[in-house]
């Protein structure tokens, strides 16, 4: 079948073309969680879109009910910069030294990154002494040019990877993290990711891994951005479909669970830990509908506890957000913790989010100064997913009040 590329709401499984889709989880409207406000867009409409999450019975895929224009989701000014998160940083470095030898990669040999973003993953592999590319769509680009980080501005599509071709030739190495799950038409992509590729290259994605999603209960990660939720059988199929076989995949902690990827063009061995992760996924009850609502019930119950923890705090004191990544703003607007309830969130000096208003809930967004100035009694640690070495920052740097955490179950850490 012709794939094609869709907008609105999905009635077909983004992978297999199955109308056998199952409602898991609601999360009603929502705005786009990167479209933070100024104080004169509050005086403007604001639009938001459904988000649910739905599940297709023949292929396992776990996707959005609704995938909105992506010049929307990803604007030119989409203020999230790869570099500002230490994680990641050094995700990347690891992920470059591991792929390096594994699979013979040269000085020269030329790397492309996919969803860019400011060249921060592209960076470790320059260092190595190869070529590398970035396709980037928002204005980050301009930051990873002016780094020295070669970049396109541009969503990646078919005409996109043909400018490639023709300029630069095939590469050895394509990454694809944390966007392989937010391109649409992912038929397409993989067909266009396994055109840029050489022959003997090997094509490595990073995505949010619904398997932890699952254990964790992470409720906070389902978004606009990401339109389709991976499990490794899903995956599989995809890659298989351009020809690809999955030679290997990895559980990592990146933004609090993902699954890395290995894949490379005709037949090869895979490694066991293919079959070892699809054995867990089985045993966890991923591809079963009635375990799947489960994990819905206890997302709903998840969310009761944090409202009733955190009013209960603004009782007793001030409440402030620390941080404000995307996932936050799923879990602001799911759960109504709005501008009335909590103070202020902060973001690290340099945030190109710091004077602004958080989609849909209008909190603002502080440098994160203001919280060891004012102190207030309680911290909600947005970004949870890495919640333990946050809080040891923030004692280290003379926070004194008590941390709020607020997955998978909601309590108090003074």
């Amino acid at each position: 079948m012709k794939s094609q590329q869709h907008i609105g709401p999905v009635t077909k499984c983004q992978i297999c073309y199955s109308e056998k889709l199952e409602m898991v989880l609601r999360y009603g409207n929502q705005p786009i969680v990167q479209a933070y406000l100024t104080e004169k867009l509050l005086l403007q409409p604001e639009t938001t879109y459904p988000l649910n999450l739905i599940y297709c019975q023949s292929c396992g895929l776990l996707q959005l009910d609704y995938i909105p224009d992506p010049k929307i989701v990803f604007p030119k000014n989409y203020p999230y910069r790869t570099g500002l998160t230490n994680m990641l940083i050094r995700n990347f470095q690891e992920l470059a030294d591991f792929s390096v030898p594994k699979y013979n990669l040269k000085p020269k040999d030329l790397a492309i990154d996919i969803g860019s973003n400011d060249g921060s993953l592209l960076r470790a592999f320059k260092e190595k002494g190869m070529r590398v590319l970035g396709v980037e769509a928002t204005d980050a680009a301009k930051d990873a040019n002016k780094n020295n980080i070669p970049t396109i501005q541009a969503f990646f599509n078919k005409k996109i990877t043909r400018s490639i071709l023709k300029k630069y030739g095939k590469a050895k190495l394509v990454t694809a993290t944390n966007v392989f799950a937010h391109i649409n038409n992912a038929p397409e992509l993989a067909k266009n990711i396994s055109s840029l590729l050489d022959k003997d290259g090997v094509f490595i994605s990073e995505s949010q891994y619904f398997l932890d999603t699952f254990e964790k209960t992470e409720l906070d990660c389902v978004y606009h951005e990401h339109i389709r939720f991976y499990t490794l059988k899903p995956l599989i199929r995809l890659l298989a479909d351009s020809g690809f076989t999955t030679v290997d995949a990895q559980r990592i902690s990146a933004a609090g669970g993902s699954i890395r990827v290995f894949a490379q063009k005709g037949k090869h061995p895979q490694s066991k830990n293919v079959k070892k992760l699809i054995s867990q996924e089985e045993q966890a009850g991923i591809y079963d509908i009635k375990k799947l609502r489960n994990f819905s019930k206890k997302a709903v119950k998840a969310k009761r506890a944090l409202v009733n923890l955190v009013l209960e705090c603004a009782k007793n004191g001030r409440v402030a957000g620390l941080g404000s990544p995307a996932r936050a703003n799923t879990l602001l607007n799911f759960t109504h913790l709005d501008k009335d309830i909590l103070d202020y969130l902060c973001e690290k000096s340099g945030s190109p989010k710091i004077g602004l208003l958080t989609p849909g809930t209008h909190i603002p967004v502080m440098d994160e100064k203001k919280l060891f100035q004012e102190q207030p009694e309680y911290l909600l640690i947005l970004s949870w997913h890495i919640g333990e070495e946050l809080m040891k920052i923030m004692r280290r740097l003379g926070y004194k009040g008590k941390f709020i955490m607020p997955l998978p179950n909601p309590k108090i850490i003074n």
